[in-house]
């Protein structure tokens, strides 16, 4: 048979003037001019037709439906759910949200893309459209309509774009909600992550409730996008039906509401406090982890809405991600609760009174993390009314240092009150721990207190050194010398701690810390010590505020990872006794170095003093009647310096020993090498003189300050 060559006069051929391209005919059977039915027209475009009967569940499919769904006549047998085997789960919600949108909206048609699965496993887009019949009621009684192949129109459709694009906006939420949830450990973290900026906004609501159910009652944790705060009522309740997500948390089923008055609507309840909620649509998931039900998140948003099949989709998932969450840091909450249990049952149930001063304690786990650490204090009362500071550190930050931590502030308080020197209490420390079998070292300082007499004896084992500020607030870290950390010193052969003594003077406050307090990442610990002192000098006058102020200001504030233990003690001042303020120091009698570590804290205090050029005199004195004592003595030398108020006010030195042999001023020759000493002090100071005291001599020398404006001041430093 041949082509004609045109169509008929006046026609339209759009095969005019163009070659078509040639192709094997897939409808074969199909004459040129015999007519064609209606049925057949629709197969050979891939459409079929559908009627379904709403009140009898059936639904009747011609040929050219059942070859869209790529189903023979024997398997279909009119049921809707015969279609499952074709029709993907999510595929089948996608089209069921479609006809009941049109049913609750009493639209007379709907029209919904969805894909269906062929028998060889391929995906193929179908779009089924219908026109629902009502009946004189305005009830619908039956759906007519047709279904086809989609896919061509589909490939480069803008709908199959907003498809795609909808699925990639969805699985970005999912990851950010992922990403932040991931980062949360305790309870707490998960709330801040919800109710915190953009929390509601992640889930792609306007407005967000978590709760949890626990022991019958339902208790609302987190809050976010709402109009105002959540009644009390309603913070915590019977769990129970009557409110929606208590209700999902009981029949572990969501809900999806489409408008605010719907909400209201199915429970009375919340009438009084519908102006909190938005206007719109909402959803109230329940959370369930191992099929454990842990509480409800309910979604609010600002415009109502039918939610779409994919919405309820990701609201499920994203609930399944909340859940897991929930319970990780549930788990977590219990485990660090266990654990911060362990770590106080080794601390000092209560500090004892110390006479003659305060003290007083604050210790703070760590903020953030898992794990507790090895952080320790104790006040031990010792024989002869002296007092045992400790503040130490074992290394880790598990449950293991914990119980290290015990046994040795356990062990260390035992040998302390048997009445050992510093010295020899961190040296059996540091055995006891090096024979637990433990790979964890320890740093601690001990310092041995007698407020009767101010003096302070200072051990340190690896550890941060004491501050001391006096009731003017002049600080000192005064340098004490240390040895290796408690365990590791053992191990090396080198279990030696040298001692330090200080003074306390009355009024005047020593500080004790572990690195907790001074130290935060990716910040050098100098600076710490500096925020320290500035913190101490600023802070209040009350021991138990200071400690308070301190903790907060530099520790619960920035946000700590690492345990902190804080001691403060003040030695009270009697009333009515001098205040004069005052620098003490001793210097051992076979210690070369301790005379230029007594130089290094005379500067310092004579620079808070504003002594101007006067510190270079007193410290030359002072080097001077050390060197003295410690070459004409069989003793070491007790140093007293002080700042004496009057007009002029002046600085007095003192430098005590044990020896009854008095001082006597030589004339040396040009070529000796002794006996400048006194000449030196008498030349540098404005007067001078000997003492006898109880067990020996002092030495004393005195010094006038400029007034102020001319070099000198009375500044705090």
């Amino acid at each position: 048979m041949t082509r004609q060559s045109g169509p008929a006069p006046d026609g339209y051929d759009p095969r005019a003037d163009r070659e078509p391209r040639r192709v094997r005919e897939p409808a074969p059977g199909v004459s040129h001019h015999e007519p064609i039915s209606l049925r057949r027209r629709l197969a050979l475009n891939r459409m079929g037709t559908f009627d379904w009967d709403l009140d009898r569940g059936f639904m009747d499919l011609d040929a050219g439906a059942l070859e869209v769904f790529d189903l023979h006549p024997d398997e279909y047998d009119g049921a809707p759910l015969s279609l499952a085997s074709r029709v993907p789960p999510e595929e089948g919600e996608r089209l069921d949200a479609a006809v009941s949108q049109a049913l609750q909206e009493g639209t007379s048609s709907y029209g919904a893309y969805f894909r269906v699965r062929c028998r060889d496993g391929t995906p193929r887009w179908t779009h089924s459209q219908g026109r629902i019949l009502h009946d004189e009621d305005g009830l619908p009684y039956r759906i007519v309509g047709i279904v086809r192949e989609a896919s061509g129109e589909l490939a480069d459709s803008s709908l199959l774009r907003s498809l795609q694009q909808e699925r990639h906006r969805q699985t970005v939420m999912v990851q950010q909600v992922t990403a932040a949830l991931s980062r949360a450990l305790s309870v707490e973290d998960v709330t801040r992550v919800l109710s915190g900026l953009g929390g509601a906004r992640r889930f792609g609501a306007d407005g967000l409730v978590l709760g949890l159910a626990a022991d019958a009652r339902f208790e609302v944790i987190a809050t976010a996008g709402l109009e105002g705060e959540v009644p009390e009522g309603m913070m915590n309740s019977r769990l129970d039906d009557t409110l929606p997500l208590s209700d999902a948390a009981v029949s572990r089923r969501p809900s999806f509401l489409s408008t605010r008055g719907e909400l209201v609507a199915r429970y009375p309840r919340l009438r009084p406090y519908s102006d909190l909620l938005p206007t719109g649509s909402a959803s109230f998931l329940p959370l369930i982890a191992q099929d454990t039900v842990i509480g409800a998140l309910g979604l609010f948003n600002a415009e109502p809405a039918v939610q779409s099949t994919e919405a309820k989709n990701l609201a499920l998932a994203l609930a399944g991600v909340v859940a897991q969450s929930l319970q990780r840091a549930t788990l977590f909450d219990q485990e660090r609760e266990f654990a911060t249990g362990l770590q106080e049952t080794m601390l000092p149930r209560r500090v004892p009174a110390i006479p003659g001063g305060d003290v007083t304690v604050r210790y703070h786990p760590a903020s953030v993390g898992r794990d507790v650490g090895g952080d320790w204090y104790d006040v031990i009362p010792l024989p002869q009314g002296r007092t045992g500071l400790v503040v130490g550190d074992v290394q880790g930050h598990d449950t293991h240092a914990a119980a290290v931590m015990g046994q040795l502030r356990i062990a260390l308080r035992a040998y302390a009150t048997e009445g050992h020197s510093p010295e020899t209490v961190l040296v059996r420390a540091s055995r006891f721990l090096a024979e637990l079998e433990t790979e964890r070292f320890a740093t601690c300082t001990y310092v041995q207190a007698d407020l009767e007499s101010g003096a302070l004896h200072v051990a340190r084992a690896g550890h941060l050194g004491p501050l001391i500020g006096d009731g003017n607030r002049h600080l000192d870290w005064p340098d004490v010398r240390g040895g290796l950390p408690l365990g590791v010193a053992t191990a090396f052969g080198h279990d030696h701690f040298p001692e330090t003594q200080l003074f306390l003077e009355p009024g005047s406050t020593l500080l004790l810390c572990t690195d907790g307090l001074v130290e935060q990442p990716g910040r050098d610990i100098s600076a710490g010590l500096e925020a320290l002192s500035a913190a101490f000098r600023s802070g209040p006058g009350d021991l138990e505020a200071l400690a308070d102020q301190l903790s907060a200001q530099l520790w619960a504030e920035p946000g700590s990872d690492d345990d902190m233990a804080l001691l403060l003690l003040r030695r009270l001042a009697v009333p009515g006794a001098d205040t004069t303020p005052r620098l003490r120091l001793h210097v051992h009698q076979a210690d070369p170095s301790g005379a230029a570590e007594v130089r290094s804290a005379l500067r310092r205090r004579l620079d808070q003093w504003r002594a101007g050029e006067v510190t270079h005199h007193v410290e030359v004195a002072a080097s001077e009647l050390i060197a003295n004592a410690l070459t004409h003595t069989e003793s070491g030398a007790l140093i007293c310096v002080e700042l004496v108020e009057g007009d002029p006010r002046r600085i007095r030195l003192e430098v005590e020993d044990r020896s009854s042999s008095w001082p006597r001023r030589r004339s040396p020759g040009e070529t000796a090498t002794s006996g400048r000493g006194l000449m030196l002090v008498e030349a540098l100071a404005d007067r001078w003189g000997a003492e006898p005291r109880g067990s020996g001599k002092a030495l004393w020398c005195e010094f006038e300050l400029p007034e102020a404006g001319t070099g000198a001041g009375t500044g705090a430093g």
